[in-house]
């Protein structure tokens, strides 16, 4: 698939996307506050999406700032956001985080790449989320979803994730960077999955090569 065609792709792509339902971190993301982002990312990691809803709920209820966030025990935030996958030890991060935000970053979320990187959890998909939706700048957000789906167009051929981000980086047209992930998420998410894609219905069809696809539906 060359940019000419992924053209015509997302654009059949976004009308699409408004019969599916958002991905929760989008929806939190509305606001354009990187704190909240950037915490239900960390929650959402593995995760199904109504548990990240919820489970980010209950603890921006209790804290609304890296201060707050720091102020609570490590109890209290598992209560939180139990039943996440791996509650414990996100709580013990959420904790982290909130301490070395404060301790480092006078109480706030930076907004750039390497200091994003530099906090306790994050990796590049959280940080380029938190970039795109905290602060609305460019940012190339790469999860399973992404990579899967670039490899099956034929457009990125990468062994990772980091990997299908710097390539993306370097080929996909800096206008489509914010809203490549999400489009995508959302394909993957209603469509194109994993194991027994939903080939004959997707508005796609036509343009997929399907490479490594060997059971459809």
């Amino acid at each position: 698939m060359d940019n000419g065609q992924l053209a015509k792709v997302l654009r059949r792509l976004r009308q699409k996307a408004k019969t599916w339902k958002t991905p929760v971190v989008i929806n939190i993301g509305e606001q354009l506050e990187p704190f909240p982002v950037l915490v239900s990312c960390l929650i959402s990691l593995r995760t199904r999406d109504p548990v990240t809803e919820e489970a980010s709920k209950r603890l921006f209820a209790l804290a609304k700032s890296p201060k707050s966030l720091a102020r609570l025990s490590v109890e209290e935030i598992e209560s939180a956001v139990y039943p996440a996958a791996f509650y414990r030890n996100k709580a013990r991060t959420l904790k982290a985080l909130g301490e070395q935000l404060c301790d480092e970053f006078a109480g706030k979320v930076p907004d750039s790449m390497e200091a994003l990187l530099s906090l306790k959890g994050v990796g590049r998909k959280t940080a380029n989320l938190t970039l795109i939706l905290g602060f609305d700048k460019p940012g190339i957000c790469v999860d399973t979803h992404v990579h899967r789906i670039c490899g099956r167009w034929e457009y990125i051929q990468a062994s990772s994730p980091d990997e299908t981000e710097l390539a993306l980086r370097g080929k996909l047209p800096k206008r489509y960077w914010k809203e490549f992930n999400f489009l995508l998420v959302a394909l993957g998410q209603n469509c194109c999955r994993p194991i027994s894609p939903v080939c004959t219905s997707c508005c796609l069809s036509e343009f997929c090569p399907k490479l490594g696809v060997t059971h459809h539906r």
